[in-house]
């Protein structure tokens, strides 16, 4: 299948949906913002996945270069970054987005809770959305899926350096530098907890919060 239509007629629907999740997030965040004065997050980005990424990633995964594969078999197409100042932020986000209309949580993940053994840190949301275009078996009202990736400003600094090293070549020491990150992704982490804690301290509502290191 030539590069350039994996995704067929179905591109132009993926960044409508993709630019309509992030429009109703900006609008909860507003509501939010004028009720208790606190922004929800500090930078809302979204992409589609290019299809040269996407065809790699069929191509690993044993499947048939399609469009339906690449929008069904695989929830990752459209991908949603939100990224927030503190832990209690990612986790309103969150609540928040459950509460969409329109939108199906299909699955959840917890990284934050639940580190990944290299240090990685972050909250994963797949989200089935219903629109009334078709979707890639040609159905209508058509359903698409939405990743969303909820962090800390440390944690998406964190990530930023981690795939930026991960995908250098011929790296010496990669146990060493594996060791390495997963303290730096500790010491951000008991920073954001840290945060956390005055912020809560300051709005005068304080609670232990317990995180979980690799």
């Amino acid at each position: 299948m030539e590069q350039n239509h994996l995704y067929g007629s179905c591109g132009e629907t993926m960044r409508r949906v993709m630019d309509s999740v992030m429009k109703r997030i900006e609008e909860y965040s507003s509501q939010y913002e004028k009720e208790h004065g606190e922004k929800l997050y500090e930078h809302l980005s979204g992409r589609i996945k290019s299809e040269e990424s996407m065809l790699s990633k069929i191509r690993r995964l044993g499947l048939e270069e399609n469009t339906q594969n690449a929008l069904r078999s695989v929830t990752d197409s459209i991908g949603i970054r939100v990224v927030c100042l503190f832990i209690d932020d990612v986790y309103e986000n969150v609540r928040q987005i459950r509460n969409l209309s329109g939108c199906r949580v299909v699955t959840e993940k917890d990284y934050i809770q639940n580190a990944k053994p290299n240090g990685y840190r972050s909250y994963h949301l797949i989200l089935d959305f219903e629109t009334e275009e078709p979707d890639a078996e040609g159905h209508t009202p058509g359903h698409y899926y939405v990743e969303i990736q909820l962090r800390t400003i440390a944690m998406d600094t964190w990530a930023a350096l981690e795939h930026e090293m991960k995908y250098k070549k011929d790296i010496v020491n990669q146990e060493l530098i594996g060791q390495e990150l997963c303290r730096c992704a500790n010491e951000l982490a008991a920073c954001d907890v840290s945060m956390q804690t005055l912020k809560r301290i300051i709005r005068g509502r304080y609670l232990p919060y317990e995180n979980t290191v690799c």
